[in-house]
This record gives C-alpha cells, structure tokens and sequence, in this order.
C-alpha cells in the first residue's frame, strides 16, 4: 500500500462543457395523417375500374405461400375418401400434400383444381396500387425421372 500511496498524483481532466440544445417542437397542423390512407394512392388510374377482386388479406398463410410458384413442382397424386390430393416438392425438398381450395405461391394462388397431370390456380396480382386481377396459372406433373432429383 505504501507503494501505491507514494505514486506521482496525475492531474485528472475536467469534464467537457455540456452544450446546450435548443429543443425543435413539430407541428404536424396541415399535413396528412401518416396512418390514414393517401386518397390519391388508393385511387385507381384513371381508365381503370376497379373490379372489386382483392385478397383476403385478414385469412392466415399456408406454408407453401412463402414459395414461388416456379420453385414448386408436382410430383403426383394421391386419392384418399374420394379426394384427389395433388403432392408437391418444394425447392428445400420436402414434400406437401394440397388439394382444391389451398393456397400455393407468392401471388395469394387458390388451386382451383387437381388432376392426374396437373394442379389448376387462380392468382390474384396487383396491376398498379388498389387495382388487382386474377390470372390463372397451373403446375403439371414433373416426369417420374425428376422425383428421385
């Protein structure tokens, strides 16, 4: 201790001047209301009328609506109590059983249809901000080849 105590004494610094801020008050008196829907964005073009389709936004995601569709392949079916399922590989390999009134793909895809060849979507796509359109898209049968792969 007596060591310590006969150390040179080092002069410590002051601490920095604190600067003072001058405080800025936001007034948002007319501007838009961030949380409420820009009329003008919400419109359709002009030209379009708006059809009325839209997906159902509040309906909770099936596990295969975090694919793209061209990332999905059919690789068969199954018949189970009259039901036609059609099986699906998806691109981390794993293998999905869905039938008619699933969803499938990134684009709210309702499979419409299944049969021995083929899996039937309808997709709803956005055409411009508020304005959407179905489109139908399909997936068919990969080769018997291509299962193993």
């Amino acid at each position: 201790m007596a060591e310590v105590k006969s150390r040179h004494k080092t002069v410590i610094e002051p601490l920095p001047e604190i600067k003072t801020v001058e405080p800025f008050i936001f007034s948002g008196e007319g501007l838009r209301d961030p949380f409420v829907p820009d009329e003008a964005s919400q419109a359709p073009e002009e030209g379009k009328i708006e059809s009325g389709i839209r997906p159902d936004i509040t309906r909770p995601r099936e596990e295969l609506e975090s694919y793209e569709l061209d990332s999905l392949r059919m690789v068969g079916t199954v018949s189970q109590q009259g039901i036609l399922w059609g099986l699906i590989k998806s691109n981390d390999g794993a293998i999905h059983r869905v039938r008619a009134g699933n969803y499938m793909g990134k684009n709210h895809g309702k499979i419409v249809r299944i049969t021995e060849n083929q899996i039937e979507l309808v997709e709803i796509v956005s055409e411009s901000p508020g304005v959407w359109r179905e489109r139908k898209a399909g997936i068919e049968l990969v080769e018997a080849s291509g299962v193993g792969k």
